[in-house]
């Protein structure tokens, strides 16, 4: 009897709508200590939302976030709108959105400013030769974990191949890449299975054994509908909060070029990079280090380190460069280097809103449909691609430097630690700010020998 009293008390728990107070206080924390990126950041959740509190169920959880990986744009931060769109409608997806981000573009605001003054500084210059080889390891063992789950089949390994060498070696943009998965993925989804070099692309997620009437969101409740008219609403107070700044920007601010290259920069990257900060980060980094010319390639480079360092998703890295391209820009000035940290990070951030209060409804009600599952687990595989495309564009200047590609060229010390680092995270699963702090103490130490 007493089992049955508790059970009910449990399934009356759960169904009543969380507060929103509580709510917001764990937004809150999320965004100090998600460290340890996008992984990091959905075990987090789950083990919050999912696990101890029971406000959205296990095959809900999961359906929000493939969802969420379909849309250009981060998918963890992508999957703190949703769910906080989910549990309290608009504000809630608001706060939990702004929550996610704000914590790591504060520090790194920080972090960019002691950079541009102290950059050049032996001691600060000896830390980023200790967490610049742990980034690599980083990118390598994100490589290695998405590999194992995404290269499923023939087709999934080519499609991996094809994005390594289209952007690798013939610099194809990743938007076109995207879309010719897209492409790719729609066509093989009609040819039958035998043929197309698929195996049964539908993720497979652990789903709960639990009933899900026992969660507050769950698989069980109706889908929410939106009416046009409020899809129309969105946008349009999209647009304004994305032309309203622009305009200020181009009309009161000091050389209207840059800042207008600035926003449609960030605000293109945003909207037209499918597969999360792995395919944001490169597009951007390719531009701005040889077509723009605004930053160096080792600038670049750094800023990868200092992104690590902070919590939030790593895409975060593009509020560096924001940063680092108006400094260089204005001549050295820290106030122009902040205002333009600011700007990417609203025009990067901002879509990710309207994508999530606007396409996540519909992209729900899709998320069963055979041609999603095959494009979605095709685009999967092309981001592996992409990641050891990152991972060349670093490691070349990491354990090469400007000596060029060579046996005897090679910074051993470096690779050593990049082994280890990628040893750390694999077998031991350190977490990720360990392994920064002990980078940290590797690059002290390693600047204390060479004295």
């Amino acid at each position: 009897m007493d089992s049955t009293e508790s059970i009910q008390k449990l399934n009356e728990r759960q169904t009543t709508a969380p507060s929103f107070s509580e709510a917001l206080r764990f937004w809150f924390i999320l965004g100090w200590i998600s460290f340890g990126g996008t992984t990091g950041h959905i075990t987090i959740m789950h083990d919050f939302l999912v696990l101890k509190k029971r406000w959205i169920s296990n095959r809900k959880f999961y359906h929000a976030l493939n969802a969420c990986m379909i849309l250009p744009g981060p998918e963890a931060h992508q999957l703190s709108i949703f769910l906080g769109w989910k549990l309290h409608g608009v504000k809630g997806g608001i706060v939990s959105g702004i929550f996610f981000i704000l914590p790591s573009i504060a520090i790194l605001t920080g972090l960019s400013i002691i950079y541009a003054i102290y950059g050049n500084t032996p001691l600060l210059g000896s830390i980023f030769n200790g967490l610049k080889p742990a980034v690599l390891g980083i990118i390598i063992y994100a490589t290695w974990k998405v590999g194992r789950q995404a290269l499923t089949s023939p087709a999934h390994y080519c499609a991996a191949i094809a994005a390594f060498v289209l952007s690798y070696f013939a610099g194809v943009p990743m938007p076109w890449i995207i879309l010719g998965t897209i492409v790719f993925g729609i066509l093989l989804s009609f040819v039958p299975v035998k043929y197309s070099g698929l195996k049964n692309s539908k993720r497979k997620t652990a789903e709960s054994a639990e009933p899900e009437d026992l969660y507050y969101i769950n698989s069980d409740q109706p889908l929410q509908k939106q009416p046009s008219r409020t899809l129309v609403k969105y946008a349009v107070v999209f647009l304004l909060l994305w032309l309203v700044p622009f305009v200020i920007l181009i009309c009161c601010s000091a050389d209207a070029a840059f800042w207008q290259k600035t926003s449609l920069l960030f605000t293109r990257a945003a909207f037209l990079t499918i597969g999360g900060s792995y395919t944001v980060i490169p597009y951007v980094a390719g531009l701005v280090t040889t077509k723009l010319m605004w930053l160096s390639k080792t600038q670049m480079i750094d800023g990868f380190a200092l992104a690590e360092t902070t919590p939030g998703p790593l895409v975060v890295v593009l509020s560096y460069v924001g940063f680092m391209a108006a400094f260089n820009h204005f001549h050295g000035s820290l106030l122009m280097g902040t205002l333009g940290l600011l700007v990417a990070s609203y025009f990067t951030f901002l879509p990710n809103f309207i994508l999530i209060f606007m396409g996540a409804g519909f992209i729900e009600k899709t998320q069963d449909y055979p041609v999603i599952q095959t494009v979605l687990s095709l685009i999967t595989a092309t981001v592996v691609g992409v990641i050891v495309n990152l991972a060349c564009y670093l490691g070349g200047a990491i354990l090469f430097g400007q000596q060029g590609a060579g046996l005897f060229a090679i910074d051993w010390v470096s690779l050593a630690w990049v082994v280890f680092s990628f040893i750390l995270l694999a077998r031991y699963r350190i977490n990720m700010l360990y392994l920064i702090l002990l980078s940290i103490l590797f690059g002290l130490l390693r600047f204390g020998i060479e004295m």
